[in-house]
C-alpha cells in the first residue's frame, strides 16, 4: 500500500536521482523526479508535494532560490549538495531548508531524515488545528496558519516555516527556557548551526520594535526563553 506523501526529487544526476527515488519508493513513498528546477517548480501547484529534495547544483537555476521559492510556498525541503562548506549550509538554512544532506550520503539516511521531517510537518499541522487563530506579544501579532508577524498593524511579514514554528514553541511557553533540542525538535543534529541562524533572522524581523534581542532572550549554556506574556485569541 502506498503512502499519501508525495516526495519531490530534484537532482541533475540521474543516476543519483533514480538511486535516492528508488530509496523512497521502496518506503511506500510517492515519488516524482526532476532534473531541473524549472519542471519542478511548474508541476508543485498542482501536485502539492510534501517534501521537496533540491540539489544545489541544478542547469537551469540557482538551487537556493528553488529552495526559497518552495519555502515561500509551505513546502518541506532537504537540500542534498556536494558542497560541505558551513557558508552554505547556513545559506541554505537562511533561504528556508529544513535540512541540509552532503554527498556521499546512505540513501537511508536520506529516507530518515524524510521520515523525521514530515513526522515535523505532521506535528505543526496538528497544532495549528488545536491553537487560536492568533499570539499577541508586547505590540506585535503572529497568525500560525499563514506565519504572518505583524507590528502594531504596520506592515505583514512572512516567517520562513522553520522560523514559525520556532516562534510558536517559545509563544506557547513563556519565561520558559527552551533548549536548542526542544526548538530544534527532529530536525536536530549533533553539530547543528541552523537554530543559530534562524534565531538570528527570527531576532531581526523582531527588531522594527526596537526589541527584538530583549523579546528573546539567550540563556547560555541552557537555550533561549521569550521574556514577555503571551495573550491566545
Amino acid at each position: 500500500m502506498k503512502n499519501n506523501n508525495l516526495i519531490y526529487v530534484i537532482e541533475d544526476e540521474e543516476d543519483l536521482g533514480q538511486l535516492m527515488c528508488r530509496a523512497l519508493e521502496n518506503f511506500r513513498y510517492q515519488v516524482r523526479y526532476f532534473t531541473n528546477g524549472v519542471d519542478a517548480l511548474a508541476a508543485a501547484p498542482k501536485d502539492n508535494p510534501d517534501i521537496c529534495i533540491v540539489d544545489l547544483n541544478l542547469p537551469d537555476m540557482d538551487g537556493l532560490e528553488l529552495v526559497k521559492q518552495f519555502d515561500s510556498q509551505h513546502r518541506g525541503v532537504i537540500i542534498v549538495s556536494g558542497r560541505d562548506d558551513l557558508t552554505d549550509r547556513v545559506l541554505g538554512l537562511e533561504f528556508g531548508a529544513d535540512d541540509y544532506v552532503t554527498k556521499p550520503f546512505e540513501p537511508r539516511e536520506l529516507v530518515a531524515r524524510v521520515q523525521s521531517l514530515l513526522r515535523r510537518l505532521q506535528r505543526s499541522v496538528e497544532t495549528e488545528t488545536v491553537v487560536v487563530k492568533k499570539a499577541e506579544f508586547s505590540g506585535w501579532v503572529f497568525r500560525p496558519d499563514s506565519l504572518e508577524l505583524s507590528y502594531q498593524a504596520q506592515e505583514k511579514q512572512s516567517l520562513s516555516r522553520a522560523e514559525g514554528d520556532m516562534l510558536l514553541s517559545l509563544l506557547k511557553h513563556p519565561f520558559q527556557i527552551l533548549s536548542r533540542d526542544q526548538l530544534l525538535g527532529d530536525n536536530c543534529t549533533p553539530y547543528d548551526r541552523s537554530i543559530d541562524v534562524r534565531m538570528s533572522r527570527l531576532r531581526k524581523k523582531l527588531e522594527s520594535s526596537g526589541d527584538g534581542n530583549e523579546l528573546i532572550k539567550t540563556v547560555y549554556g541552557a537555550g533561549y526563553m521569550l521574556t514577555t506574556a503571551v495573550v491566545w485569541s
